[in-house]
């Protein structure tokens, strides 16, 4: 019953909500320079999606954030759900890394590429580069952040992959600062390959700011790795702190 109850009644509601706010979001595009109202409405469809999902969240370190800074936001990736985790919660403006397969889907596609946000092909390698160079550029001209998942895909089994170094050249880059943070239960609420959404508790921790002044894209490997202890040290903290989630959830 659980499952079904997803798929005839979440599921609808989720393509309903998308299709309404990515309409919405190509509207105001055409009249939104600063990609602001756009990105508010983005933050209004990922509350909707935690609303149907009957998914809580804990965020804690939000207080790392300097009102006046912006930073390169890297975490872990388990689910298509941290999307509208971070969407939610991060209350600030930021460009997503996405995969450039999800910008060919419609509405969702339509609105990711309206709104600025970057598609990268991880099979070009020499125009990922071109892609990491401007988002490096934006964050300095347009004064926004950028997020993304260094593993560069979702986990199937939980674990933290190997990172690649975009996230360190976009910071090098951009000399701002990298906010890692680390996500746990959006793998219980939809895991990899399901359509069965649970409303279970996720916990979202937003980690120290790493300084990134001064450093050379020399630095980049050496600034990967310190990135990745960090998230792996904030994933354990959130998990830690909810021993509940394994196997617990609401259908």
């Amino acid at each position: 019953m659980p499952p079904l109850f997803s798929l005839l009644v979440k599921a609808p509601l989720i393509l309903l909500s998308t299709i309404v706010m990515g309409t919405i979001s190509v509207a105001i595009s055409l009249f939104d320079r600063d990609g602001r109202r756009q990105h508010a409405i983005s933050r209004n469809w990922a509350k909707q999606l935690l609303l149907i999902g009957g998914i809580s969240v804990r965020i804690r370190g939000l207080e790392q954030l300097d009102s006046g800074a912006n930073y390169v936001f890297a975490g872990n990736h388990l689910s298509l759900f941290d999307t509208p985790v971070v969407l939610a919660m991060i209350p600030r403006q930021f460009l997503f890394l996405v995969n450039a397969k999800y910008v060919k889907l419609p509405f969702l596609g339509t609105h990711l590429r309206r709104s600025g946000h970057f598609s990268v092909d991880t099979a070009d390698t020499r125009g990922s580069l071109k892609i990491m160079t401007e988002a490096a550029r934006r964050i300095v001209d347009k004064r926004l952040s950028v997020l993304l998942f260094p593993e560069g895909r979702r986990s199937s089994n939980g674990e933290l992959g190997d990172f690649k170094e975009g996230a360190a050249y976009i910071a090098i880059k951009a000399q701002v600062p990298v906010i890692p943070f680390a996500l746990s239960g959006t793998r219980e609420a939809l895991p990899v390959g399901s359509l069965h959404l649970k409303g279970v508790p996720v916990h979202f921790v937003l980690g120290e700011p790493i300084p990134t002044a001064g450093l050379t894209l020399k630095d980049r490997e050496e600034l990967t790795a310190l990135l990745r202890e960090r998230i792996l040290a904030l994933r354990e903290q959130a998990a830690a702190e909810a021993p509940e989630m394994a196997g617990v959830g609401r259908s």
